[in-house]
């Protein structure tokens, strides 16, 4: 039962930009558990510095254990005045993979025979070693019914909590899609720029979508 006083806001904070996003045109990446660049630093910092401004302060935070994550929410706790504190790496956080397509270009692979399957497929195509949208909702959504919404100990007490998750595109669009239920299409579409603020608040009533992809605090990243 949640308790008609329990609300909870999460913001999912997309990582900053990595090296295989510095890359474009592969489409996988060259390395799957990339670093952050010089400017994904930057744009982390800046991210931490906009919700200090704002007089956010989390109550969890939470990242994915892949390196440019952490590096993200490290640099962001640093910049918030919080750079002594410790956070999980969930490895349900993690970003779709898609081994069997690292390093390979997209225009090789997006022939319109692809295309087409992909299409019919929709959110259960799976690529090659990889992940369908659908397995990647299931895998975050479940940590998040299971961390949070689902949380007996949790919800079931009169409280406010506002949680970080910091995250990925992918990912994140499958998790959106789980908790607004807007046409799938949308799931490889939904625009989610990297170290953007996407804010949702859910409670006895379910869930209320906030804002989704704000992002002007990165612009003086370069």
């Amino acid at each position: 039962m949640i308790h008609k006083d329990f609300e909870c806001e999460i913001y999912y904070l997309r990582h900053g930009e990595s090296q295989s996003n510095a890359t474009p045109g592969y489409i996988a990446g060259t390395n799957l558990n990339s670093p952050l660049t010089e400017r994904g630093i930057r744009q982390a910092e800046l991210l931490g510095i906009r919700l200090k401004a704002e007089g956010v302060k989390f109550d969890r935070v939470y990242s994915s254990s892949m390196i440019r994550t952490v590096q993200t929410t490290e640099n962001m706790l640093a910049a918030m005045g919080d750079g002594d504190r410790s956070f999980p790496r969930v490895d349900a956080l993690i970003e779709q993979q898609m081994p069997g397509w690292s390093g390979v270009l997209a225009d090789d692979v997006m022939t319109p025979e692809m295309v087409a399957y992909m299409r019919g497929k929709g959110s259960h195509f799976v690529p090659p070693e990889g992940e369908s949208f659908r397995m990647v909702q299931r895998r975050v959504a479940g940590w998040l019914e299971d961390e949070i919404i689902y949380n007996e100990e949790l919800v079931s007490t009169s409280q406010s909590l506002k949680i970080a998750v910091i995250g990925h595109g992918a990912a994140g669009r499958c998790l959106f899609h789980y908790i607004m239920g807007f046409d799938e299409v949308l799931i490889g579409r939904l625009a989610i720029e990297n170290c953007s603020i996407s804010r949702f608040v859910f409670n006895r009533e379910g869930w209320t979508p906030v804002c989704i992809n704000d992002s002007f605090h990165i612009r003086g990243a370069d």
